[in-house]
C-alpha cells in the first residue's frame, strides 16, 4: 500500500530524516516510535506534504506522490491526523467534518462516521473549541476519515489524552482499519497504545530506523530503552 526508498528530509541545510526505506502492507497498522526530536512528526508532515522531501520517492496504492502538495496527497489517498489535532475551534462539529468532504466532493457526511464516533453526533451542532481533548481527537479523526482516505497518517495522537480515552482510541482505530479496510501509520511515543494497535513497531533515531519488529514478537524492554531519555 505505501513504499518509501531512500526518503530525505531537510531543514534548510539540516537533514532530519536520512535514507529511510520501509512500506506498509494493506489493512496494516505501523507504530512509528522514538524520542522527542528523533524525526517522527517531520516524517508525518513530509509524507502529507507539509514539508518536502529532498531526495527519494513515497508511493502510495502505486501512485507516485512525491512531488505532489498536500491536498493533492489528500485526493491521491492520505489521510492526515495532525499533532495537537488542529481542529477548527470556532466551526461546529459538522462543519468540521465537512471540510474533509472537499476531496470527495460528497455533499453529506458518511453515517458510519457517527456510527464510530457517536460522540460527535450528539455534539455536531456545538463548537470544536468546546469539546474535550478526546472529543476533538475523534472529531480530528472523523475529519480525516471523510476523505476516504487509502491510508491514515496520525502524529502523536495519545498527546494531552487521557489513559481510559486512549485505550478506547485504540480500539477506534483497530475498528476504522477492520470496517474501511484502511491501512494506518502512527507516530507515537506510548509503548503501550503502539503495542495496543500495531501490527508492527518501528523506532526513529535521529531520523534512521534503528528497530523494526513485528507485535508478536516484539523485545519490550528494548524498545522501552530507545524511548527512554
Amino acid at each position: 500500500m505505501l513504499q518509501v526508498n531512500d526518503y530525505c528530509v531537510a531543514y534548510g541545510q539540516s537533514e532530519v530524516i536520512h535514507d529511510l526505506n520501509f512500506e506498509v502492507k494493506p489493512r496494516e497498522i505501523v507504530a512509528v516510535m522514538g524520542r522527542n526530536g528523533m524525526g517522527k512528526s517531520t516524517l508525518m508532515k513530509s509524507m502529507i506534504g507539509m514539508i518536502p522531501s529532498t531526495k527519494g520517492q513515497i508511493r502510495l496504492d502505486g501512485q507516485d506522490l512525491s512531488g505532489l502538495k498536500s491536498h493533492q496527497r489528500v485526493s491521491g489517498g492520505f489521510g492526515f491526523v495532525p499533532q495537537g489535532r488542529m481542529i477548527f475551534s470556532t466551526m461546529t462539529v459538522r462543519e468540521n467534518i465537512e471540510t474533509g468532504l472537499t476531496s470527495t466532493k460528497a455533499k453529506v457526511i458518511p453515517s458510519d462516521l457517527y456510527e464510530l464516533f457517536p460522540v460527535l453526533e450528539e455534539m455536531k451542532g456545538r463548537r470544536g473549541g468546546n469539546l474535550s481533548g478526546g472529543q476533538q481527537q475523534q472529531l480530528a479523526i472523523a475529519r480525516a476519515l471523510a476523505s476516504e482516505p487509502k491510508m491514515l497518517l496520525l502524529d502523536e495522537p495519545t498527546e494531552g489524552i487521557q489513559p481510559s480515552i486512549i485505550r478506547e482510541m485504540a480500539r477506534t482505530l483497530k475498528k476504522i482499519r477492520d470496517t474501511r479496510g484502511l491501512s494506518i501509520v502512527v507516530s507515537e511515543q506510548v509503548l503501550s497504545f503502539a503495542l495496543d494497535i500495531a501490527d508492527r513497531v518501528l523506532v526513529l533515531e535521529k531520523g534512521r530506523i534503528v528497530h523494526e519488529e513485528l507485535r508478536e514478537n516484539v523485545n519490550e524492554a528494548k524498545v522501552a530503552a530507545y524511548l527512554s531519555v
